[in-house]
């Protein structure tokens, strides 16, 4: 087999392994559920409740795919260490980087069709709208079509886990994704009244980059996952991969705003013409900062909410600083994970 065809069959047999896995079914589950209520948690703000509503569905989406990457990185690699089965193919001419890579692609191939079937119930919730008042009209293109959409989601996928025994998680990814998508762009045509309007006019065009950028984060934060995973168990890799998580949302706030208090006072003092020494504490403790920054990924770069309820329109050039961020992130997270793995006693 060629380099591709082993790459490909890795990520194959992982993309299906992840599907399969029944804490795929809870976390939709509890996602489909959180952005829903999101409707009257939103109601509480007194102010503005699509802001509310905005905020709480995309960090559900933003978390529950964090919880899927650590879960489906652990199966994927720490869980076939454990039993042994990942003999069978690096006793084969597999390296381990192809297999390192395989297993990152199969499992972004699953967190994407997650988070995909996420979307579409977010997008379908926001067509809705919130319901600042009890006068407020229901959308009713909406919750029809969303609903036949989603229940013929779940009558096909109990059909064929019954009668053909397919995977119910896998079924109803592979039957909710295009029909929630189709049913997001249908409620698109109408009105709350059923009246025909322009889709475009009313197609969330900053939503969907919102939300592809935070598909970037979630596929950086897979390769986290996947590298801890090649040294350590289900529980470790979960609390490193939400470790990650949270310092990386928050190292603006934590690292950066110190980064700039020292380098304004740096600056006051060369103004002032004071003598200031490379190794007192301040520059050790800039030093460490500047590392700690520069090792830390920070996923507020993926995080669009605030422009979105803004209604600032987000420029092409940040697109593609954002993409080739994501990108490094990725590779330098696999190459620790394939270094990690290289050493790594299997038999």
């Amino acid at each position: 087999m060629t380099f591709l065809e082993q790459l490909w069959a890795i990520a194959r047999n992982t993309f299906r392994e992840c599907v399969r896995q029944p804490v795929v079914l809870v976390v939709l589950t509890a996602g489909v559920l959180l952005i829903v209520l999101s409707i009257p948690f939103s109601g509480f703000t007194l102010m503005d409740d699509q802001r509310m509503f905005i905020d709480i569905a995309l960090s559900t989406i933003f978390v529950a795919g964090t919880v899927l990457a650590a879960f489906l990185a652990t199966s994927a690699i720490a869980r076939e260490i454990d039993n042994r089965t990942v003999l069978t193919v690096v006793s084969k001419p597999v390296s381990r980087p192809i297999f390192v890579w395989g297993k990152f692609l199969g499992v972004a191939a699953a967190l994407t069709a997650t988070t995909l079937f996420l979307t579409f119930v977010f997008m379908l919730v926001n067509q809705h709208g919130t319901m600042p008042t009890v006068a407020t009209p229901y959308h009713f293109p909406v919750l029809v079509i969303g609903l036949t959409a989603l229940g013929a989601t779940v009558a096909a996928s109990i059909w064929c886990n019954y009668f053909y025994g397919w995977s119910f998680p896998a079924a109803m990814l592979g039957f909710g994704v295009p029909l929630l998508g189709l049913a997001s762009m249908l409620t698109l045509l109408f009105d709350k009244d059923w009246t025909p309007v322009n889709p475009f006019e009313k197609f969330p065009g900053n939503l969907w980059l919102a939300v592809i950028l935070m598909w970037m984060g979630l596929v950086a934060m897979s390769g986290i996952a996947i590298a801890a995973s090649t040294r350590f168990g289900q529980v470790v890799t979960l609390g490193i991969t939400f470790a990650f998580f949270l310092l990386g949302l928050m190292s603006d706030w934590l690292i950066a705003r110190r980064l700039k208090d020292l380098t304004d006072m740096f600056d006051r003092l060369a103004a002032d013409g004071v003598a200031q020494s490379g190794t007192d504490w301040n520059h050790l403790q800039y030093g460490l900062l500047k590392a700690a920054y520069a090792v830390v990924p920070n996923f507020q770069v993926f995080w669009l909410s605030d422009a979105v309820q803004q209604k600032r329109a987000i420029p092409g050039i940040y697109m593609l600083q954002a993409t080739a961020y994501d990108a490094l992130a990725i590779v330098a997270a696999l190459s620790i994970a394939t270094l990690l793995f290289q050493r790594r006693e299997v038999g």
